[in-house]
């Protein structure tokens, strides 16, 4: 039994979205239970419409919802307590509840969970984690937002949370990783990129394969199972490629309908288009996992449909199932016996 619990008032829709979605993901995964939160008088009648949803899940009343304009300051401070968003992660730390899910506004999302969950022993700063379509299926990115200009030492947790949790999403024994740069040749990027990346080959993890730099290009291409970057970086290369997705899908619409011919031929070659527009949609691969925290939060893009959201839970579920927080603890624990081996502290360069 996997106990998951939702936000439904987090997203641009709110529950008349989460709920369905929340329904779906039962579907595929009967043994969740649920526990769902928001306000009585805007769940109870949508929750009415989805009767083995209501059977499988509890249902509890909050008093405030935080609204996805809110600074997380202001979500901190007013509310906070009664909240929907809050109280699902609290959830979380009381053991109430595997996981937090919600599509709510994400620094409000972020402060909230760093505050009530707090950070991992040896992590400084968490990370957001992404699921990336690829020419060779999924991939891994992180930080995509949370942590703006990250060190040596947070790329390094980075590393092993994404390492972590590609095992976990992925189930494979031992995913390759890569940090993000401006060339693949050891002698370029930013200090602090090029100092992880020493000291990530120095420690010889067993559990990851460490590949070295990788370029931009190489996200979409699927090099490595997890790229590693900072979260200014990361953030504006998931946006490009959401905005490049719906670019180039806007161009194959507008195409296929400028002629007779074209909307002919778009008949013979739709199974073809739908492949590629499921391919493209970035619902599909939706829930953005908060790393280094005491605990599990999933993060579900706010304009996400029910479908959307369904994998979002999806996402959840299998980090519970396959141990996310476990194997991040491992880890890190290993790392830093094997960084004591060598006792050179990060920022320290005179062994290279």
């Amino acid at each position: 039994m996997i106990r998951i619990a939702v936000d439904l008032m987090g997203g641009d829709h709110g529950p008349e979205v989460v709920v369905p979605g929340v329904g779906k993901a039962l579907e595929r995964h009967p043994d969740i239970r649920f526990t769902l939160f928001g306000l009585e008088t805007e769940c109870r009648g949508v929750l009415d419409k989805h009767p083995a949803l209501r059977e499988a899940s509890t249902f509890v009343p909050c008093e405030v919802a935080v609204s996805m304009d809110d600074k997380p300051s202001q979500a901190l401070r007013h509310g906070r307590y009664r909240s929907s968003m809050w109280r699902s992660i609290e959830a979380v730390k009381t053991g109430d509840a595997d996981v937090c899910v919600s599509a709510g506004n994400t620094g409000a999302l972020m402060a909230m969970s760093r505050f009530c969950l707090r950070t991992m022993a040896n992590i400084d700063r968490p990370a957001i984690a992404a699921i990336w379509p690829t020419m060779r299926g999924e991939s891994i990115v992180l930080d995509v937002g949370a942590t703006v200009g990250a060190d040596a030492q947070q790329l390094i947790d980075f590393t092993m949370m994404g390492a972590a949790m590609a095992r976990a999403l992925f189930e494979i024994e031992k995913p390759t990783i890569g940090l993000l740069n401006i060339g693949v040749e050891e002698i370029k990027g930013q200090e602090e990129v090029k100092e992880a990346g020493r000291l990530i080959r120095e420690a010889a993890m067993p559990s990851f394969d460490y590949f070295g730099f990788v370029e931009g290009d190489d996200i979409g291409k699927g090099t490595v199972d997890v790229v590693v970057t900072e979260g200014f970086s990361g953030n504006i290369a998931l946006k490009t490629a959401e905005g490049t997705a719906r670019q180039i899908g806007s161009y194959l619409r507008a195409a296929m309908s400028r002629t007779l011919m074209a909307r002919i031929g778009y008949l013979f070659a739709k199974g073809a288009f739908d492949l590629l527009r499921e391919k493209m949609d970035p619902g599909k691969v939706n829930g953005g996992v908060f790393l280094g925290l005491n605990g599990i939060v999933i993060k579900s893009h706010g304009g996400a449909d029910a479908e959307g959201f369904a994998a979002a839970v999806d996402v959840g579920y299998d980090m519970a199932r396959n141990g996310l927080k476990a194997k991040i603890e491992h880890d890190l624990k290993l790392y830093h016996n094997r960084r004591a081996a060598f006792a050179v502290p990060v920022g320290d360069t005179s062994s290279s």
